[in-house]
């Protein structure tokens, strides 16, 4: 009995893994860091305690920033440490944006003796 294996025979590709974190770091070129945390119950305590992992993931339109909640997924390794690519944004994190203001800052000294003064005054 011989058997025929046809092009459709091929096995299906290894399910990849895929992970949610927030973004860390994204100070390298094309490469995000991602934290996942993950709870866990303690083997003598039997409490949960919280474990965390940083990994890297390929971003490639450097899109993601620090505060992001993004999903990573396994991938083939980029680099000796970057084996993750980013899948999704999955919300965007609570940035600080800072707006100058037009009047330049007061020196610090004066602005001590005013709230000296406020302070004997009241």
């Amino acid at each position: 009995m011989v058997v025929q294996k046809t092009v459709d025979d091929k096995k299906p590709l290894q399910k990849r893994r895929v992970l949610v974190g927030t973004v860390v770091s994204n100070k390298m070129k094309k490469t995000i860091v991602v934290k996942v945390d993950r709870s866990v119950k303690h083997g003598f305590y039997k409490k949960y305690i919280t474990l965390s992992g940083r990994f890297k993931a390929h971003d490639e339109k450097n899109e993601a920033k620090p505060g992001d909640l993004v999903s990573i997924i396994s991938s083939r390794p980029l680099s000796r440490e970057k084996r993750w690519a980013l899948r999704e944004i999955i919300r965007r994190g609570n940035r600080l944006t800072v707006e100058l203001d037009q009047q330049p800052l007061k020196d610090e000294t004066v602005l001590i003796k005013q709230e000296a003064k406020n302070l004997e005054t009241s």
